[in-house]
């Protein structure tokens, strides 16, 4: 993940992906939910399954491109397939192919989970796995030959 987007969007513009998140998927949950109220007993109903189950993933920020990307194919095969007005579903998939290509922003798991690391001086022999006392006798020697 941490190749896909060199940083995690944070500030305003971070806020404002959180903000997009937050109002995609709960527009993906209304629109699943009430399509599952409204549908004959044979319909199909995979793809407002699909957009709503990428719709969690989206909100919490997991696996933000794969979600984004899934919202914009399942959205455009609601756009093909199913009567009626189009103009919500093809907002939906902009809105998910634009997550997909700019990511999640700071707020997020995947953020936590993929994002850059920062290390310390406290850190760092705790990340090599090297002992305390090994890191404090190199500079001491190093201390002697300056």
């Amino acid at each position: 993940m941490q190749r896909l987007f060199s940083t995690f969007a944070d500030g305003w513009p971070g806020r404002g992906l959180l903000l997009q998140r937050l109002f995609t998927s709960a527009a993906l949950f209304h629109c699943g939910i009430a399509y599952l109220r409204t549908a004959p007993q044979v319909a199909p109903v995979a793809p407002q399954i699909i957009g709503a189950g990428a719709g969690a993933f989206l909100l919490v920020g997991l696996w933000t491109p794969l979600a984004g990307a899934l919202i914009a194919i399942v959205d455009l095969w609601i756009v093909f397939s199913y009567p009626g007005d189009p103009w919500i579903p093809i907002g939906l998939a902009v809105l998910g192919a634009s997550l997909a290509v700019v990511g999640p922003g700071a707020w997020s798991i995947d953020a936590r989970l993929f994002g850059r690391k920062h290390i310390t001086l406290q850190t760092f022999p705790r990340v090599l796995r090297v002992p305390p006392e090994t890191l404090h006798a190199t500079k001491r020697s190093c201390g002697k030959r300056l």
